[in-house]
């Protein structure tokens, strides 16, 4: 014999159906807000290294000009026209920025 719902269990079974549904529904946005989350800081970071990367390789002849400049400065055996020709250089070099 095949026991048979009454309609109590049957709007039961319906009902706990529908709240299945929308908790499924609910699981896969809530994931899917999770990857977008991911990719988003993902592209963030990429993006900011790839911007702090792009400004040393761009100011690297600047800070190589200037490290240079405290080189020639430090060494007692320079003469003061290698030092002063130097302060021009990094002078023309940090006005070349400006313009």
């Amino acid at each position: 014999m095949i026991p048979v719902m009454t309609p109590e269990e049957k709007s039961l079974l319906e009902r706990t159906y529908k709240l299945v549904e929308e908790n499924n529904g609910l699981l896969h946005k809530i994931r899917r807000a999770g990857r977008f989350a991911t990719i988003t800081r993902i592209a963030y970071w990429v993006i900011i290294i790839s911007l702090s990367l792009g400004a040393y390789y761009l100011i690297q002849p600047y800070i190589e000009a200037v490290s240079g400049l405290y080189g020639d400065i430090g060494n007692v055996g320079n003469t003061s026209t290698n030092s002063i020709n130097s302060i021009q250089n990094t002078t023309n070099l940090f006005r070349d920025l400006l313009n």
